[in-house]
Protein backbone atom coordinates (compact mmCIF):
# COMPACT_ATOMS: atom_id res chain seq x y z
CA UNK A 1 0.00 0.00 0.00
CA UNK A 2 1.33 3.42 -0.94
CA UNK A 3 0.67 6.69 0.85
CA UNK A 4 -0.57 8.34 -2.33
CA UNK A 5 -3.20 5.69 -3.01
CA UNK A 6 -6.95 5.55 -2.56
CA UNK A 7 -6.55 2.50 -0.34
CA UNK A 8 -4.44 4.45 2.16
CA UNK A 9 -7.03 7.23 2.12
CA UNK A 10 -9.50 4.69 3.51
CA UNK A 11 -7.02 2.72 5.61
CA UNK A 12 -5.54 5.51 7.71
CA UNK A 13 -8.74 7.14 9.08
CA UNK A 14 -10.10 3.73 10.08
CA UNK A 15 -6.85 2.75 11.80
CA UNK A 16 -6.69 6.11 13.60
CA UNK A 17 -10.30 6.06 14.78
CA UNK A 18 -10.09 2.54 16.19
CA UNK A 19 -6.67 3.25 17.72
CA UNK A 20 -8.04 6.05 19.90
CA UNK A 21 -11.27 4.20 20.73
CA UNK A 22 -9.83 0.94 22.04
CA UNK A 23 -8.15 0.63 25.48
CA UNK A 24 -4.48 1.51 25.72
CA UNK A 25 -3.37 -2.06 26.47
CA UNK A 26 -4.64 -3.27 23.09
CA UNK A 27 -3.34 -0.41 20.96
CA UNK A 28 0.03 -1.97 20.21
CA UNK A 29 -1.76 -5.06 18.92
CA UNK A 30 -4.05 -2.98 16.74
CA UNK A 31 -1.09 -1.11 15.27
CA UNK A 32 0.70 -4.40 14.63
CA UNK A 33 -2.33 -5.85 12.84
CA UNK A 34 -2.70 -2.64 10.84
CA UNK A 35 0.98 -2.72 9.92
CA UNK A 36 0.72 -6.35 8.83
CA UNK A 37 -2.28 -5.48 6.65
CA UNK A 38 -0.41 -2.49 5.22
CA UNK A 39 2.57 -4.68 4.35
CA UNK A 40 0.55 -7.63 3.03
CA UNK A 41 -1.37 -5.38 0.65
CA UNK A 42 1.74 -5.39 -1.56
CA UNK A 43 2.43 -9.14 -1.57
CA UNK A 44 1.03 -11.12 1.33
CA UNK A 45 3.52 -13.99 1.29
CA UNK A 46 6.45 -11.63 1.83
CA UNK A 47 5.37 -11.09 5.40
CA UNK A 48 6.80 -14.55 6.14
CA UNK A 49 10.23 -13.28 5.09
CA UNK A 50 9.82 -10.21 7.26
CA UNK A 51 8.84 -12.29 10.28
CA UNK A 52 11.78 -14.61 9.61
CA UNK A 53 14.20 -11.76 10.30
CA UNK A 54 12.03 -10.35 13.09
CA UNK A 55 12.14 -13.67 14.96
CA UNK A 56 15.91 -13.99 14.51
CA UNK A 57 16.57 -10.43 15.67
CA UNK A 58 14.15 -10.70 18.60
CA UNK A 59 15.90 -13.73 20.06
CA UNK A 60 19.33 -12.42 19.08
CA UNK A 61 18.69 -9.29 21.14
CA UNK A 62 17.69 -11.29 24.21
CA UNK A 63 20.58 -13.73 23.94
CA UNK A 64 23.09 -10.93 23.29
CA UNK A 65 21.96 -9.24 26.49
CA UNK A 66 22.16 -12.49 28.46
CA UNK A 67 25.49 -13.66 27.05
CA UNK A 68 28.31 -13.42 29.55
CA UNK A 69 31.24 -13.47 27.16
CA UNK A 70 31.93 -10.80 24.56
CA UNK A 71 32.79 -13.44 21.96
CA UNK A 72 29.31 -14.94 22.37
CA UNK A 73 27.72 -11.52 22.00
CA UNK A 74 29.68 -10.95 18.80
CA UNK A 75 28.64 -14.30 17.36
CA UNK A 76 24.98 -13.63 18.08
CA UNK A 77 25.22 -10.17 16.56
CA UNK A 78 26.88 -11.68 13.49
CA UNK A 79 24.01 -14.16 13.08
CA UNK A 80 21.53 -11.28 13.19
CA UNK A 81 23.47 -9.16 10.71
CA UNK A 82 24.03 -12.05 8.28
CA UNK A 83 20.32 -12.95 8.30
CA UNK A 84 19.31 -9.37 7.53
CA UNK A 85 22.00 -8.74 4.93
CA UNK A 86 21.28 -12.08 3.24
CA UNK A 87 17.61 -11.21 2.75
CA UNK A 88 18.56 -7.75 1.50
CA UNK A 89 21.18 -9.17 -0.87
CA UNK A 90 18.89 -11.80 -2.37
CA UNK A 91 15.95 -9.54 -3.04
CA UNK A 92 17.68 -6.28 -3.88
CA UNK A 93 21.11 -7.05 -5.27
CA UNK A 94 21.20 -10.64 -6.54
CA UNK A 95 19.81 -9.90 -10.02
CA UNK A 96 21.96 -6.79 -10.32
CA UNK A 97 25.13 -8.73 -9.56
CA UNK A 98 24.01 -11.68 -11.66
CA UNK A 99 23.37 -9.43 -14.67
CA UNK A 100 26.88 -8.02 -14.35
CA UNK A 101 28.36 -11.51 -14.15
CA UNK A 102 26.31 -12.50 -17.21
CA UNK A 103 27.67 -9.51 -19.12
CA UNK A 104 31.27 -10.28 -18.20
CA UNK A 105 30.94 -13.97 -19.06
CA UNK A 106 29.17 -13.13 -22.32
CA UNK A 107 31.99 -10.77 -23.28
CA UNK A 108 34.46 -13.57 -22.57
CA UNK A 109 32.43 -16.03 -24.64
CA UNK A 110 30.88 -17.96 -21.78
CA UNK A 111 27.32 -18.46 -20.59
CA UNK A 112 26.18 -17.75 -17.05
CA UNK A 113 24.49 -20.93 -15.74
CA UNK A 114 22.76 -19.04 -12.91
CA UNK A 115 19.36 -17.67 -13.98
CA UNK A 116 17.94 -14.38 -12.77
CA UNK A 117 15.41 -14.55 -9.95
CA UNK A 118 11.87 -13.66 -10.94
CA UNK A 119 10.93 -11.89 -7.72
CA UNK A 120 9.47 -8.56 -6.70
CA UNK A 121 11.34 -6.30 -4.32
CA UNK A 122 9.51 -6.16 -0.96
CA UNK A 123 8.42 -2.65 -0.04
CA UNK A 124 10.70 -0.76 2.31
CA UNK A 125 13.17 -3.66 2.47
CA UNK A 126 16.26 -1.53 3.05
CA UNK A 127 14.57 0.68 5.62
CA UNK A 128 13.16 -1.99 7.92
CA UNK A 129 16.34 -4.05 7.50
CA UNK A 130 18.51 -1.15 8.68
CA UNK A 131 16.11 -0.40 11.52
CA UNK A 132 16.20 -4.03 12.66
CA UNK A 133 20.00 -4.08 12.52
CA UNK A 134 20.21 -0.90 14.58
CA UNK A 135 18.30 -2.69 17.34
CA UNK A 136 20.66 -5.65 17.71
CA UNK A 137 23.71 -3.40 17.36
CA UNK A 138 22.45 -1.08 20.11
CA UNK A 139 21.68 -4.06 22.36
CA UNK A 140 25.19 -5.38 21.68
CA UNK A 141 26.68 -2.00 22.57
CA UNK A 142 24.68 -1.88 25.78
CA UNK A 143 22.75 1.22 24.75
CA UNK A 144 19.39 -0.55 24.55
CA UNK A 145 17.70 -3.15 26.72
CA UNK A 146 16.49 -6.18 24.81
CA UNK A 147 12.75 -5.99 24.17
CA UNK A 148 11.00 -8.90 25.87
CA UNK A 149 7.59 -8.47 24.26
CA UNK A 150 7.74 -10.02 20.81
CA UNK A 151 4.75 -8.05 19.53
CA UNK A 152 6.29 -4.73 20.54
CA UNK A 153 9.55 -5.60 18.81
CA UNK A 154 7.67 -6.71 15.68
CA UNK A 155 5.81 -3.39 15.73
CA UNK A 156 9.12 -1.54 16.04
CA UNK A 157 10.22 -3.10 12.75
CA UNK A 158 6.85 -2.97 10.98
CA UNK A 159 5.29 0.31 12.17
CA UNK A 160 3.40 1.22 9.02
CA UNK A 161 4.04 4.99 8.82
CA UNK A 162 7.77 4.42 8.35
CA UNK A 163 7.64 1.02 6.66
CA UNK A 164 7.84 2.24 3.05
CA UNK A 165 10.57 4.88 3.12
CA UNK A 166 11.65 5.57 6.68
CA UNK A 167 12.75 7.55 8.59
CA UNK A 168 15.01 4.83 9.98
CA UNK A 169 14.52 5.15 13.72
CA UNK A 170 16.68 3.99 16.60
CA UNK A 171 15.21 1.67 19.25
CA UNK A 172 15.92 4.22 21.99
CA UNK A 173 13.42 6.58 20.38
CA UNK A 174 10.73 4.24 19.08
CA UNK A 175 10.38 1.38 21.56
CA UNK A 176 9.45 3.58 24.56
CA UNK A 177 6.77 5.31 22.48
CA UNK A 178 4.88 2.05 22.00
CA UNK A 179 4.37 1.90 25.77
CA UNK A 180 3.21 5.51 26.11
CA UNK A 181 -0.47 6.31 26.55
CA UNK A 182 -1.34 8.50 23.59
CA UNK A 183 -4.45 10.62 23.85
CA UNK A 184 -6.30 12.23 20.97
CA UNK A 185 -4.54 15.57 20.68
CA UNK A 186 -6.03 18.11 18.23
CA UNK A 187 -2.67 19.87 18.00
CA UNK A 188 -0.91 16.66 16.98
CA UNK A 189 -3.69 15.83 14.53
CA UNK A 190 -3.56 19.28 12.93
CA UNK A 191 0.23 19.25 12.69
CA UNK A 192 0.21 15.69 11.38
CA UNK A 193 -2.40 16.41 8.72
CA UNK A 194 -0.45 19.49 7.64
CA UNK A 195 2.69 17.38 7.19
CA UNK A 196 0.69 14.78 5.26
CA UNK A 197 -0.79 17.38 2.91
CA UNK A 198 2.58 19.03 2.29
CA UNK A 199 4.11 15.62 1.67
CA UNK A 200 1.36 14.66 -0.77
CA UNK A 201 1.81 17.96 -2.59
CA UNK A 202 5.54 17.32 -2.94
CA UNK A 203 5.02 13.75 -4.10
CA UNK A 204 1.91 13.93 -6.29
CA UNK A 205 1.89 17.49 -7.59
CA UNK A 206 5.61 18.18 -7.91
CA UNK A 207 7.62 14.94 -8.10
CA UNK A 208 5.19 12.88 -10.17
CA UNK A 209 4.57 15.73 -12.62
CA UNK A 210 8.26 16.50 -13.09
CA UNK A 211 8.91 12.79 -13.61
CA UNK A 212 6.85 12.88 -16.80
CA UNK A 213 9.18 15.42 -18.41
CA UNK A 214 12.36 13.92 -16.94
CA UNK A 215 11.52 10.41 -18.13
CA UNK A 216 10.60 11.63 -21.60
CA UNK A 217 13.95 13.41 -21.98
CA UNK A 218 16.18 10.80 -20.34
CA UNK A 219 14.37 8.00 -22.16
CA UNK A 220 15.21 9.53 -25.53
CA UNK A 221 18.15 11.79 -24.78
CA UNK A 222 19.66 11.49 -28.28
CA UNK A 223 16.75 13.50 -29.67
CA UNK A 224 17.10 16.38 -27.21
CA UNK A 225 19.40 19.37 -27.17
CA UNK A 226 21.61 20.61 -24.35
CA UNK A 227 18.96 22.97 -22.98
CA UNK A 228 16.43 20.15 -22.62
CA UNK A 229 19.01 17.91 -20.96
CA UNK A 230 20.04 20.63 -18.51
CA UNK A 231 16.40 21.39 -17.73
CA UNK A 232 15.65 17.69 -17.21
CA UNK A 233 18.63 17.37 -14.87
CA UNK A 234 17.48 20.34 -12.79
CA UNK A 235 13.95 18.97 -12.73
CA UNK A 236 15.28 15.55 -11.70
CA UNK A 237 17.08 17.05 -8.71
CA UNK A 238 13.81 18.66 -7.63
CA UNK A 239 11.86 15.49 -8.39
CA UNK A 240 14.03 13.18 -6.31
CA UNK A 241 14.03 15.60 -3.38
CA UNK A 242 10.25 16.05 -3.43
CA UNK A 243 9.77 12.31 -3.84
CA UNK A 244 11.89 11.32 -0.85
CA UNK A 245 11.08 14.26 1.41
CA UNK A 246 7.40 14.06 0.47
CA UNK A 247 7.19 10.43 1.54
CA UNK A 248 9.14 11.16 4.72
CA UNK A 249 6.81 14.05 5.49
CA UNK A 250 3.75 11.84 5.05
CA UNK A 251 5.32 9.24 7.34
CA UNK A 252 6.13 11.82 10.01
CA UNK A 253 2.65 13.33 9.73
CA UNK A 254 0.90 9.96 9.86
CA UNK A 255 2.80 8.99 12.99
CA UNK A 256 2.15 12.43 14.53
CA UNK A 257 -1.62 12.03 14.16
CA UNK A 258 -1.32 8.83 16.19
CA UNK A 259 0.81 10.60 18.80
CA UNK A 260 4.23 9.32 17.75
CA UNK A 261 7.31 11.43 17.03
CA UNK A 262 9.59 10.43 14.18
CA UNK A 263 12.89 12.13 13.41
CA UNK A 264 13.13 14.71 10.65
CA UNK A 265 14.67 13.25 7.53
CA UNK A 266 15.40 16.28 5.33
CA UNK A 267 16.57 19.75 6.29
CA UNK A 268 16.74 21.89 3.14
CA UNK A 269 19.73 19.99 1.70
CA UNK A 270 19.96 22.08 -1.48
CA UNK A 271 20.78 25.11 0.65
CA UNK A 272 23.87 23.38 2.04
CA UNK A 273 27.18 25.20 1.56
CA UNK A 274 29.32 22.08 1.21
CA UNK A 275 29.08 18.41 0.24
CA UNK A 276 29.46 17.28 3.84
CA UNK A 277 26.73 19.66 4.97
CA UNK A 278 24.52 18.42 2.13
CA UNK A 279 24.79 14.82 3.33
CA UNK A 280 24.05 15.92 6.88
CA UNK A 281 20.75 17.35 5.62
CA UNK A 282 19.77 14.73 3.01
CA UNK A 283 17.97 11.58 4.21
CA UNK A 284 19.32 12.24 7.68
CA UNK A 285 18.21 8.94 9.20
CA UNK A 286 20.03 6.95 6.51
CA UNK A 287 23.22 9.02 6.51
CA UNK A 288 23.46 8.94 10.32
CA UNK A 289 22.82 5.18 10.25
CA UNK A 290 25.82 4.63 8.00
CA UNK A 291 27.90 7.06 10.04
CA UNK A 292 27.11 5.37 13.37
CA UNK A 293 27.15 1.74 12.27
CA UNK A 294 29.59 1.63 9.34
CA UNK A 295 31.81 4.70 9.03
CA UNK A 296 32.76 5.25 12.69
CA UNK A 297 33.22 1.53 13.55
CA UNK A 298 35.58 1.26 10.57
CA UNK A 299 37.71 4.06 11.99
CA UNK A 300 36.10 7.08 10.35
Amino acid sequence: MLFNSFHFLLFFPIVTAIYFIIPHKYRWLWLLLASCSFYMFFKAVYILILFFTIIIDYFAGIYIEQAGKMIDKKRLLLVSIIANVLVLAIFKYFNFLNDNVTGILSWAGYRNPIPALSILLPIGLSFHTFQAMSYTIEVYRGNQKAERKFGIYALYVMFFPQLVAGPIERPQNMLPQFYERHIFNPVDVAEGLKRILIGLFKKVVVADRLAIYVNSVYGNYEQHGSLSLITATIFFSIQIYCDFSGYSGIAIGTARVLGFRLMENFNRPYFAKSISEFWSKWHISLSTWFKDYVYIPLGG
